[in-house]
């Protein structure tokens, strides 16, 4: 289903902080190990789909985890810093339980589904605005082109929805793109439509207990 889709959303590789269940938000930890592999293998099979553009995040994790894309295909990899993750502010380099112990209201609010603002950071209605100006952008400078969209898990998972048009209240039942994994979307006449969420290939797996293909990855 994917070779007919118009736009790619690519989440990057694993690097060390989501293996250890950390925030990262707009901090810049780099790729581990397993997530250069993940990254290395997944651009393989997105080559074959021949894209005929590749922009991205410009944090390292995916610009570095886009840099193998565009040597598979030759392409120039345009880099565009309103595809980063959401800022999560003091939640950043933290743990779940930190921040339950540190800020237990705003995590209470938002293990119930409230937008709510990590301290000093953004809000969903914020991510969207930027991320959906970014697509918007992209998208008409490709035309009828393959576009491939390389960022995070939050902001991928906000790319997607918003295209399609989905409420924030409906955004809490999609899971967060796994480390190296995609979402492929084609354009209608009536809009964009789904054709595939979340999939990827073998050889992106991390080793047993490495998280790397969580049903809901930290972001």
């Amino acid at each position: 289903m994917t070779d007919a889709a118009d736009l790619i959303v690519w989440r990057h590789g694993r690097t060390e902080w989501n293996d250890l269940g950390v925030f990262q938000g707009q901090a810049d930890p780099p790729l581990d190990a397993v997530g250069h592999a993940q990254a290395r293998a997944a651009a393989v099979v997105l080559a074959a789909f021949e894209p005929r553009v590749i922009v991205s995040s410009d944090l390292a994790r995916a610009r570095d985890t886009a840099a193998y894309l565009a040597s598979s295909t030759g392409l120039p990899l345009t880099l565009d810093e309103r595809l980063r993750e959401m800022d999560v502010g003091e939640w950043s380099g933290r743990t779940r339980e930190e921040i339950a112990q540190r800020f237990p209201e705003t995590y209470a609010a938002w293990m119930d589904g409230a937008d709510v603002r990590r301290e000093g950071g953004e809000n969903m209605a914020d991510l969207a605005a930027r991320v959906s100006e970014s697509l918007r952008e992209h998208l008409a400078d490709a035309g009828r082109g393959r576009v491939v969209v390389v960022t995070h898990g939050g902001t991928a998972r906000v790319a997607v929805l918003s295209l399609l048009g989905l409420p924030v209240e409906c955004w809490s039942g999609f899971s967060v793109l796994a480390n190296a994994r995609w979402a492929a979307l084609d354009r209608r006449r009536a809009g964009w439509r789904l054709m595939a969420y979340n999939v990827g290939v073998a050889a992106e797996q991390g080793p047993p207990g490495s998280g790397a293909a969580s049903a809901e990855p930290v972001l």
